[in-house]
């Protein structure tokens, strides 16, 4: 029998380690032979730990199962049981996926090397290895590849820089600094399917003529940063990485930093001054990281799941990639539904579902089963999207039109009892708390916006004028985006949510 168990982090949360040790204990105690392969999450938090039996018909599932329910397993040889939920690939939040960056997570031995290649794993960077660097990097381009840390900027148009850059040495940097509230997709490859990141790099450091890469994770992670280290020793031992890639005359290697867990280091340019060593603050730009990025030399940085798609678009070529998604937003994307949700979890889609699809068919509504109140899309800097805007289609520029960012794809859904008031100061609050003092709109600004927000709650009409004003200067005059998107998710509670502001002056009064 072959049964497995996720070692995801959010399954281990959830006492994965707990139903291992117990599997091992009954099938020893019954004389049973047993093989437990521990394999990344499906993405489907609401039924971890999630236990998965092989079977001819395929892998039937377990959900939610505790170390207390092993014991009844046995006795019905995992069939018939209450915490039965079926093939696991059948359970509609899976099936109606459109799995590409994460076709293997969750089905995989993340550390199999045998298992990524009989997977597919290693065909786009034996392509890439047959092209030029410009014909790499014309595919990416072609593919409408946009980084998906956040910014939506064109994967290709970064990498050309780079590639045409002229410079002695480049390096590739993997932005896995996943700070945001609602996001857990970089963490899941890195778990879940660490060589189809490194393979990303692999390529991108071909394309461009990198020899060495950095994935700079940050030290929250504990789990992906040992993943990460021991897939990178596999990598090297079977010719993934190294001075002959897959027995080519390319060359290129990697290595894990880790970060000390600053939000702004999700942030280029202060992600590459901790790499080197220095505060982690804001760098003026120009010059851009593709020019004078890490060491001063040209840098393609591009977070975990923009470079972890790369091998998909040069095993089944830009066209098919191009061919999913809206508008300019091209591909798939995994949104990450959290918070108040009855169904949370990763799901990978291509671009254009309306929000109210996501929210109310694929995450169920709220788990309390009250109405849905608002939906926070990308992160703490990300705007409330009230129910009337439900119709909005998934895509950046559609997000844009609303005032709204798509981010790294978090969605944080709350029901009827949020105080969006509350949830304005909470941004300020959070962008001070954060802020690396760079700049004086943020450093200055995020303070005074605290003070502000207070001033409203206790029934100061003349505060909102300055609190719009505030969050203007923020918007316009800030280094990076912590300071300038702040404003986002403070204007959306004001302008969708006036009664939450006009209450506390009722309460004041």
């Amino acid at each position: 029998m072959t049964i497995y168990i996720s070692r995801d982090a959010a399954a281990k949360a959830c006492g994965a380690e707990e139903l291992v040790a117990a599997v091992r204990a009954e099938a020893a105690k019954r004389g049973q032979d047993v093989t437990i392969i521990r394999n990344g999450s499906r993405g489907m938090v609401w039924l971890e730990p999630l236990l998965e039996v092989a079977t001819p018909a395929g892998r039937t599932g377990f959900g939610m199962v505790g170390a207390d329910d092993v014991p009844s397993l046995f006795d019905a040889n995992f069939g018939d049981h209450p915490k039965a939920v079926g093939l696991v690939e059948e359970i509609p939040f899976f099936k109606n996926q459109t799995r590409l960056t994460f076709a293997r997570c969750g089905r995989t031995d993340p550390l199999s090397m045998l298992e990524y290649e009989a997977e597919g794993g290693l065909k786009g960077l034996r392509r890439a290895l047959q092209l030029t660097g410009a014909e790499i990097v014309k595919e990416v381009t072609d593919s409408g590849l946009r980084g998906r840390g956040g910014a939506g900027f064109p994967t290709g148009i970064k990498w050309k820089t780079v590639h045409e850059a002229q410079a002695d040495q480049k390096y590739i940097v993997c932005n896995a600094d996943e700070g945001d509230s609602a996001t857990f997709a970089d963490r899941m490859i890195m778990e879940g399917d660490p060589f189809v990141l490194i393979e990303g790099m692999a390529i991108a450091g071909v394309a461009v003529g990198a020899t060495k890469g950095y994935v700079y994770i940050r030290s929250e992670y504990p789990d992906a940063i040992k993943v990460m280290d021991d897939a990178l020793k596999i990598a090297r031992a079977t010719g993934l990485l190294g001075r002959t890639l897959l027995g080519s005359d390319r060359a290129f290697d990697m290595e894990v930093r880790v970060g000390a867990g600053a939000y702004v280091c999700g942030e280029e340019t202060s992600l590459l001054n901790s790499l080197e060593g220095k505060r982690g603050i804001v760098r003026a730009k120009p010059p851009l990281p593709a020019l004078q990025g890490f060491m001063g030399k040209p840098t393609v940085v591009n977070n975990v799941i923009s470079l972890a798609t790369i091998p998909v678009i040069m095993d089944r070529g830009a066209a098919f990639y191009r061919d999913f998604g809206l508008g300019r937003s091209r591909g798939t994307i995994p949104l990450q539904i959290a918070g108040n949700v009855k169904y949370g979890g990763l799901y990978e889609t291509a671009f254009g579902l309306t929000l109210g699809e996501i929210v109310n068919d694929i995450g169920g509504g709220t788990f309390s089963g009250r109405p849905v109140k608002a939906v926070q899309v990308g992160g703490p800097l990300g705007a409330y999207f009230p129910t009337s805007l439900f119709d909005t289609p998934f895509g950046y520029e559609e997000f844009a039109g609303k005032d709204g960012l798509i981010g790294h794809a978090g969605l944080t859904i709350f029901d009827d009892r949020a105080d969006m008031l509350k949830m304005a100061r909470f941004a300020m609050e959070f962008c001070a708390i954060e802020s690396c003092g760079k700049c004086t709109p943020c450093r200055i600004g995020a303070v005074r916006g605290v003070e502000t927000v207070d001033r409203i709650a206790a029934g100061d009409p003349s505060a909102m004028p300055i609190l719009k004003d505030l969050c203007h200067t923020m918007k316009l005059g800030s280094l990076c985006a912590l300071g300038g998107f702040t404003p986002y998710p403070v204007m959306s509670a004001v302008t969708h949510f006036p009664d939450d502001f006009a209450r506390s002056k009722e309460a004041a009064e």
